[in-house]
């Protein structure tokens, strides 16, 4: 398991601020140890794309309260994020667009023209 290696911004800190400094972070392993989110890292580097895009799912469908710790909330979506994918596949999850396209349905033959023609 990894441990944090940077501290986190002061609770009275903008989202904004948390924001820009997030905007400099290059990996999920960078994103969860700054958040200081224990992590297995071979589930990680499995998962770091499947993760980010659940992350970033996550916190578009909850905006951050008035008031409430940005540094707070965006961690416990972090961190939610990649539990998702401790005990489930990229593919049970469903994280990246490629895995949520229709599943080819089925097409009787009644459904086409005899002969081929339009």
């Amino acid at each position: 398991m990894s441990r944090p290696e940077t501290d986190l911004p002061r609770s009275g800190d903008s989202e904004q601020a948390l924001q820009e400094t997030l905007a400099e972070l290059g990996s999920a392993e960078a994103f969860l140890d700054y958040f200081g989110v224990e992590y297995e890292p071979r589930c990680v580097q499995v998962n770091r794309l499947h993760i980010l895009q659940r992350y970033h799912d996550y916190l578009a469908s909850n905006p951050l309260a008035e008031g409430a710790s940005a540094a707070e909330h965006y961690g416990y979506w972090l961190k939610r994020a990649y539990l998702d994918f401790v005990s489930s596949s990229a593919r049970e999850q469903k994280a990246l667009r490629v895995y949520r396209r229709h599943e080819p349905g089925f097409v009787s033959l009644d459904q086409f023209e005899a002969g081929g023609e339009n």
